[in-house]
């Protein structure tokens, strides 16, 4: 298995922000794009055992890792993952139905993936997600051109370094993508949370 000490960190933070957004409650569907190790997913489905969660990657060794992680915690509200490449169509995302998904989730991909990648994940969101539907993304982000902190800036740098399509996304490009494929943005720290074809008032992180 992979281990992410990042996501170990995270993992629980984001799922506080989840818990706020949706009622852990309900029968919900959830799709997480680009889980990686898989060590997210296996959390939120422990915290949040009514929503069954499918998880997704584009790199078989994270496929691989995300199984052994569902088969070590036993979760049972968990889909095995398929395979996900968020530059292509959402026609190819295994299947996936239009209007099916309650929640997508979306966790530090933006900045470490080529334009392509993000502009795939509203596209599909805005197709997947059914009406009051959720978008949260997680990562670091320039917020009208201004980058802070000061650790974030070198970040930014080093990942142009290491391949000039990667960067931190502004926020009002992630606006302007939610516009385009009908979901309303509303910005949260490190989080952004979008609804789908509604104003998202009750979901302030």
């Amino acid at each position: 298995m992979l281990c992410a000490a990042a996501a170990e960190r995270n993992k629980q933070p984001i799922a506080d922000v989840l818990l706020q957004c949706v009622d852990p409650r309900l029968p919900l569907q959830a799709l997480e794009i680009a889980s990686g190790s898989g060590q997210h997913v296996v959390h939120f489905a422990q915290q949040m055992p009514r929503v069954t969660w499918q998880p997704s990657d584009n790199e078989a060794r994270s496929l691989v890792s995300i199984s052994s992680y569902i088969e070590a915690t036993k979760v049972n509200n968990v889909k095995p993952p398929i395979y996900l490449d968020a530059s292509q169509s959402w026609e190819t995302w295994g299947g996936l139905q239009p209007n099916s998904v309650h929640l997508i989730v979306n966790i530090n991909m933006i900045h470490i993936s080529p334009l392509n990648c993000t502009e795939g994940l509203f596209q599909g969101a805005g197709k997947l997600l059914k009406p009051g539907g959720l978008l949260l993304t997680y990562g670091p982000y320039s917020i009208n051109g201004i980058i802070t902190p000061q650790s974030n800036v070198d970040f930014d740098y080093s990942l142009r370094q290491r391949n000039s399509e990667w960067g931190l996304r502004d926020t009002s490009l992630l606006q302007a993508l939610a516009e385009q494929n009908e979901m309303f943005l509303e910005q949260g720290g490190k989080f952004f949370i979008l609804e789908f074809e509604r104003n998202l008032h009750f979901c302030s992180p």
